[in-house]
């Protein structure tokens, strides 16, 4: 059996599932790109190879062996695109979340079920229909779960809204000793630098009592500034647009003090180590261009 834990980003990792990109069908048509970036690269004919994400996520499972983490992968779905393992479920304290995600991406669940099954089942959670809920929104920090959403009556009409206010209300329900707080994210179906398309889009807490954040990414300037003033504004790496679009703030705590970081992120990485961090620089901008990097391929099942 799996005895989930996980109550942090940064507690140190014993067991992960990690996304594959094995077969991982061909260029999708614009008309159904999820997000804007894989649609700008879909355009431009620069939409990633499968064998290039392929050796980059295997250069992450490679760090993982390093740590002694012990890594779950998805059974492989003939032409099926199953890279963000942060999206379809999460785990907090010892439950299993399942996310309500698009109706397009529900295989992807069923390749976990060699993981679940090792699961208690009065452990796994399910949640109604209408609320939307995914991984990459929400983030538990001690007595806190931090959850991006979108508060927009149009909310409908962005497919890049992936969490409503409905989903935040059933968290607090399930989670009714944590402080579930939400935070309304700018949201694009067109523009990539303009959209945050999941809460580590655009901010991220680290050990040692830090986080990396990008103001733009909120659409309410005084719930940015509640979490600069939370963490401390000395302890906040402030991502700008660019840096943002390629991912910044979507990196990988294997603990308190060791991070999985693109190895192109230079800024970042120099100021991680500069704080004391141990940065594993990976390739994964092959990865990014669909939108998600190391947090959305990563799903911790225990940490410490």
């Amino acid at each position: 059996m799996i005895k989930l834990n996980v109550n942090d980003e940064f507690s140190r990792l014993r067991e992960v599932v990690l996304g594959t990109a094995k077969s991982n069908g061909p260029v999708p048509l614009l008309k159904d790109a999820y997000d804007p970036k894989s649609a700008e690269h879909i355009k431009a004919g620069t939409y990633p190879k499968e064998e290039d994400m392929v050796k980059e996520m295997e250069s992450v499972a490679a760090v993982f062996e390093e740590y002694g983490v012990k890594v779950h992968r998805p059974t492989v779905i003939e032409d099926y695109n199953q890279i963000f393992s942060r999206d379809i479920a999460f785990v907090i304290e010892d439950k299993f979340i399942k996310a309500n995600i698009l109706e397009d991406r529900s295989r992807e669940i069923d390749a976990l079920h060699h993981v679940i099954s090792k699961i208690d089942p009065t452990k796994i959670i399910e949640f109604p229909e209408h609320a939307h809920i995914e991984g990459g929104d929400v983030m538990p920090y001690g007595d806190y779960i931090f959850v991006g959403t979108y508060y927009g009556d149009d909310y409908p009409s962005y497919i890049t809204a992936r969490t409503n206010m409905q989903a935040v209300k059933h968290l607090q329900s399930l989670f009714p000793h944590k402080k579930v707080k939400s935070f309304s994210l700018n949201k694009s179906n067109t523009i990539a630098e303009d959209n945050a398309l999941h809460l580590d889009c655009c901010f991220q807490p680290i050990g040692k009592g830090k986080c990396i954040i990008h103001k733009e990414g909120f659409t309410v300037e005084s719930e940015y500034q509640w979490l600069v003033d939370f963490f401390g504004n000395d302890n906040c790496f402030h991502i700008d647009k660019r840096e943002m679009y390629h991912m910044n703030s979507n990196i990988f705590s294997i603990s308190e003090d060791v991070i999985i970081s693109e190895k192109n992120f230079t800024r970042l990485n120099t100021w991680l180590r500069s704080e004391g961090f141990t940065v594993e620089e990976v390739p994964y901008a092959e990865i990014s261009k669909q939108e998600g990097l190391l947090r959305c391929t990563t799903m911790p099942l225990i940490r410490d």
